[in-house]
């Protein structure tokens, strides 16, 4: 299903497509397909600066997908979706009280118990 996220780049306002994440200890960026959740250490971006990401000298880019295209809901998300939408419509029953005793008083799970000088 398209996410809600947007590029991580500055004053860019388009779609995230692709997660960029640094690995320092072996001095690489890696650029993937967006990640299912945001992550606090990765980045976001559109398809535009995902494809054109460089890495600074001495670094080595992997890119795990060849390009980042922007992508709507699929049918499946879309099936998914109307059904929970309708499941949310429906009319709910609502369940008697645990402790109903049948006197028509309600009970709640505390009950106060006599003690000594009191």
């Amino acid at each position: 299903m398209r996410s809600g996220r947007q590029c991580s780049r500055s004053a860019c306002g388009r779609p995230a497509v692709a997660t960029l994440t640094y690995v320092y200890s072996d001095s690489t960026a890696v650029l993937g397909p967006l990640a299912q959740l945001a992550e606090p250490h990765s980045y976001d971006l559109c398809s535009e600066h995902a494809n054109r990401l460089t890495a600074p000298r001495g670094w080595e880019v992997v890119r795990l997908t060849p390009e980042f295209v922007p992508t709507g809901p699929t049918p499946d998300d879309l099936v998914a979706l109307a059904e929970a939408v309708r499941e949310a419509g429906r009319p709910r029953a609502v369940a008697p009280p645990v402790d109903d005793p049948g006197d028509g008083v309600r009970r709640g799970h505390l009950r106060v118990l006599p003690g000594e000088g009191g």
